[in-house]
């Protein structure tokens, strides 16, 4: 952090996967002093589905940071109790900011409030930070970088937001661009979103502790919202344009993985890319050819090269290898969906 204040700014960490984990990663080793972690509680996972901690969590123990976990925020909820026990904790913690970063949890307007009130001594507080995957006000919500990709964006980015009541409305305070490669899928770039958001809310806090960071209220124009991603969407519908669904499988690698129908088997679809550029009046889902470089299907608008697959149980496999293990011939028709799938707003 930066050497301008005569101590760092005490912070709050509100977290759990790997995306937040890095910018708490960052915060840690430029001096915050981190008074507590929040995190999700941990879940089953793993083939054992033994219960494990999250990315941040498992950050917070290694470093001795002092770590809550609570069910709900809500003080008049399910988890009141949680509620109020972590209401305890921030208050005991006396922070200047609390930063979040896919914490999985709505913040109620009371941890707000809370963060704005100005400490005992009448220092004020800097609120609640949020590191946002997106350029706002586009993709506000849930899936930012998922939908980014699907809509055929060409660049992304982060926003280090001044959070409030609203999803995602609040004003603006650092903000930078990220280009989107022709081959990103969302488990490449939210990598590359993660290390941006991560140098910028360090930069963000420094700037903070200089005061003279600056708030920007968002613009009305370009709104778009990012809705959580719901496995249905995975179903690749054969009826849609070959561009669509070339974006849509890079956009739901890794979660939930696009799939396609072919003799009663599901298969997931890792990577794809455009087919040759030909005259096609094949059916929607017909495969017209089958080669190491890919299976070519019909499509709307053109075809779909199929490069990398996976059958039930099975590993990812290149094409390649894929086809060793099953049959796929010229003239096979994969299953069509009942109902074409949902648009985004185009890039």
């Amino acid at each position: 952090m930066s050497q301008a204040a005569e101590k760092p700014l005490k912070v709050i960490f509100a977290g759990t996967p790997e995306f937040a984990r890095l910018a708490l990663e960052r915060l840690h080793a430029a001096g915050a002093d981190i008074v507590l972690v929040l995190s999700q509680p941990d879940r089953p996972a793993g083939r054992g589905m033994k219960l494990q901690a999250s990315s941040v969590k498992q950050f917070a123990l290694e470093h001795g940071l002092p770590v809550a976990q609570p069910q709900g925020l809500r003080l008049d909820g399910k988890y009141a109790a949680d509620a109020a026990a972590a209401r305890a904790a921030m208050e005991a913690a006396d922070a200047d900011v609390m930063v979040v970063a896919a914490y999985g949890l709505i913040l109620p307007k009371w941890v707000l409030d809370a963060m704005e009130a100005p400490h005992a001594d009448g220092r004020a507080r800097l609120g609640c930070l949020n590191i946002h995957g997106s350029l706002l006000p586009r993709w506000r919500g849930a899936a930012p970088i998922h939908r980014a990709i699907e809509a055929g964006d060409t660049h992304t980015g982060v926003t280090i937001m001044q959070m409030d009541v609203g999803l995602d409305t609040g004003d603006m305070l650092l903000q930078q661009a990220l280009p989107i490669d022709a081959h990103d899928s969302t488990a490449t770039l939210h990598d590359k979103v993660a290390a941006l958001g991560a140098s910028l809310i360090v930069s963000a806090l420094d700037l903070a502790a200089q005061q003279t960071l600056q708030a920007v209220q968002q613009p009305a124009a370009g709104v778009t919202y990012a809705h959580k991603i719901e496995k249905h969407e995975a179903a690749i519908d054969w009826r849609l344009d070959a561009q669509v669904i070339c974006r849509r499988v890079r956009a739901f690698n890794p979660f939930p993985g696009a799939t396609a129908v072919l003799n009663g088997e599901t298969i997931k679809v890792w990577r794809a890319a455009l087919g040759p550029a030909a005259d096609n009046t094949a059916a929607a889902g017909t495969v017209l050819s089958v080669g190491t470089s890919g299976i070519e299907v019909a499509a709307q608008g053109g075809t779909v090269l199929l490069q990398e697959l996976q059958r039930p149980g099975g590993k990812r496999l290149a094409v390649a290898d894929f086809l060793r293990g099953f049959e796929v011939r010229a003239g096979m028709q994969f299953e069509p969906l009942a109902q074409p799938g949902s648009a985004v707003a185009p890039g």
